[in-house]
């Protein structure tokens, strides 16, 4: 797993947190495909789009019939989050081969966005 990862972001630069908010700020759509449990448990990224994993490609596809509002593009600026920065390199890979050729992910995904100090939502009732 650890060659396919390699090989994976070898194809594209990935970013650490601030560039992530920085790139947020200038338009980028962060996108949180961290399962319920883990959002719930941790909190969520102020303006993130929450697509579960197994919908990213169906929701991120500007030319498909379930996508999401946001997905207006291919040229659309994209950063993946996951809870550590692995399933995200390898939703990075499908989102461009869909043809968003700008998507990238977080190193180091959620956990590196909150020990950064970057903003974090609370979950309700936590």
């Amino acid at each position: 797993m650890d060659e396919l990862l390699e090989r994976v972001r070898s194809g594209y630069d990935r970013i650490g947190p601030h560039e992530a908010a920085s790139a947020a700020g200038e338009g980028a759509l962060l996108v949180d495909i961290r399962y319920a449990a883990l959002r719930e448990k941790d909190g969520l990224i102020p303006g993130a789009l929450i697509v579960e994993r197994n919908e990213l490609e169906w929701r991120l596809d500007p030319q498909g019939s379930h996508r999401a509002p946001e997905a207006v593009s291919h040229d659309l600026p994209v950063v993946v989050i996951c809870n550590e920065g692995y399933a995200s390199s390898l939703a990075v890979l499908s989102l461009r081969q869909l043809g968003l050729h700008r998507a990238t992910d977080l190193i180091g995904g959620f956990q590196a966005w909150r020990a950064a100090g970057l903003p974090v939502d609370r979950p309700t009732g936590a």
